[in-house]
């Protein structure tokens, strides 16, 4: 994936390259991550990371980077997306484009064990967490 580097325990993805997300690519480093992980987990971090950057891309303005990683070889996955403006903060179950919109941070919010926002100088972050069986890398 051009602009973006992985160790096998992290992928970094410079959203800032690419005009769409760049999902299947992501979502099969993912596969390539996680591979000792149950196929389950893997699932729900391939949603949970789909949700997100899209998201960024719908809901943001200007979406940075995306970031997964095992923090300390736990067992715990963490990603995170950010985007540059510091407004508009996720709430669950609602939308600012409607009511047919604003059902993706709910399945964030039953799939990921935490998950929650960070304002930045420069823009918001937004974060889930899950945990699975095994450590990457």
């Amino acid at each position: 994936m051009t602009g973006s580097r992985a160790h096998p325990a992290r992928i970094d993805v410079d959203l800032q390259r690419h005009a769409v997300p760049p999902l299947a690519d992501l979502r099969a480093r993912i596969r390539v991550m996680l591979a000792a992980e149950d196929p389950d987990c893997v699932e729900d971090v391939e949603l949970l990371a789909t949700e997100l950057v899209s998201n960024a891309y719908d809901h943001g303005v200007q979406p940075l980077f995306a970031r997964l990683w095992v923090p300390d070889q736990r067992k715990l996955v963490r990603m995170e997306v950010a985007d540059a403006d510091p407004s508009h903060l996720p709430v669950l179950g609602l939308s600012r484009f409607g009511a047919n919109r604003g059902r993706g941070l709910v399945m964030v919010d039953q799939l990921a064990q935490r998950w929650g926002s960070a304002v930045r100088s420069w823009g918001k972050t937004i974060w889930a967490e899950v945990v699975c069986g095994h450590s990457a890398g």
